[in-house]
């Protein structure tokens, strides 16, 4: 299974803020979450309260679009044929024909600007085949980034009949943070206005918070009759990225209310901090081994977001083995850094090994013998 940052940094930093920050006030959505880019949970109100997206349900739809470019499996470059069935899709849309043709770039900026769902049927179809195929691996890769309240239908988040799309506000962030991995998405979900077909369509996005909100940089507004008013809106100030998840919100102008509450409570109570590990990754002595030393990394640890009237005061506390015994092989966790506020655990943060080193052989060990031998015959 693939191993994303999310799923690795929910692992590997077990991070904890402390309850006496200041009081948001009432937020008028069914649920809502705030989270930073590495997963951390800031704020929850109903966090894993299965409820539907509408259009928010995109960002997966992005996601799998994102990976399969970035691994090499489409291009950008590629066009896409409208299907008939893509083209029968209700609600916003680019009115794609039957059998027109558009490349992934413009399908891409479709969805992500003009929230196309005729566009991101035909980009499901595209990249495997059937829509009903690429749903499977929606709900795969959900449960991959540890989504436990996620059950996608299709790729556009329309009601089928009886059938809904649900998942929850904690889901969705756990989605954003993956999404957010892919940077170039942010060329698509940063364009206010553009065109596509040859200039011959407008394109204006609905997610109007980029021109209300600073420093907003996506992701997906949504909205059905249903759903309510939902938004994955993350923005990035000082270092750090805030990702606001909003479900349900009664009203457009409550949903970005909602929103931008959210967000100026993390960055007005939040810092990044980047703890120093300079001395901790000093390479560690290896006995029997084919090198002295392996060097070490703390993979995948990157900032983390702490409370600012913490970030001043903490401390770092290593456990660390003096040496260590090949053979070593990379990646393999030999210790730890413990991040402290006082006695309080903030995170603890994998320390790993960078490279493999073999064990000596018994001719190596006879090599080394013997230059040490002649070394001793010399002096």
């Amino acid at each position: 299974m693939k191993k994303t940052l999310c799923a690795l940094l929910c692992a590997a930093l077990f991070c904890s803020f402390a309850a006496a920050l200041p009081d948001m006030g009432e937020l008028t959505a069914k649920s809502a979450v705030l989270s930073d880019a590495n997963g951390n949970i800031l704020y929850a109100k109903n966090a894993d309260e299965a409820l539907q997206p509408a259009s928010v349900t995109k960002i997966m739809t992005m996601l799998l679009a994102m990976e399969a470019v970035d691994s090499g499996q489409a291009a950008w470059t590629d066009m896409v044929t409208g299907s008939a069935y893509a083209s029968s899709m209700g609600g916003t849309q680019i009115w794609l024909k039957e059998g027109e043709q558009l490349s992934l770039d413009e399908m891409m900026k479709a969805i992500a600007v003009g929230s196309a769902n005729d566009c991101a049927v035909a980009v499901a179809e595209h990249l495997a085949g059937t829509e009903s195929a690429f749903v499977e691996r929606m709900n795969t890769r959900a449960a991959e980034l540890g989504c436990t309240n996620t059950r996608f239908i299709n790729a556009n988040g329309l009601d089928a009949g009886e059938e809904k799309t649900l998942t929850s506000a904690h889901d969705l962030a756990l989605i954003s943070c993956e999404l957010l991995r892919h940077p170039d998405v942010l060329n698509y979900t940063t364009i206010w206005m553009d065109t596509i077909r040859n200039g011959a369509f407008t394109l204006a996005n609905t997610n109007k918070m980029l021109r209300r909100y600073d420093g907003l940089i996506g992701l997906k507004t949504g909205y059905i009759s249903q759903a309510g008013f939902c938004i994955s809106a993350v923005a990035e100030r000082s270092g750090m990225q805030m990702i606001a998840i909003v479900m349900g919100a009664p009203t457009k102008d409550d949903r970005m209310a909602d929103a931008t509450k959210l967000l100026n409570y993390g960055f007005a109570n939040f810092a990044p901090y980047t703890p120093d590990l300079t001395e901790v990754l000093t390479p560690v002595p290896v006995t029997m081994g084919t090198q002295d030393t392996v060097p070490l990394t703390a993979d995948g640890m990157g900032t983390v977001i702490v409370e600012k009237e913490r970030a001043g005061g903490l401390t770092v506390q290593t456990d660390l083995p003096e040496a260590i015994e090949a053979p070593v092989e990379a990646g393999t966790q030999i210790g730890s850094v413990t991040v402290l506020d006082g006695e309080e655990t903030v995170c603890t943060i994998p320390i790993k090994t960078a490279e493999s080193v073999e064990r000596l052989g018994f001719s190596d060990i006879f090599s080394r013998l013997g230059r040490m031998l002649m070394m001793q015959a010399v002096y």
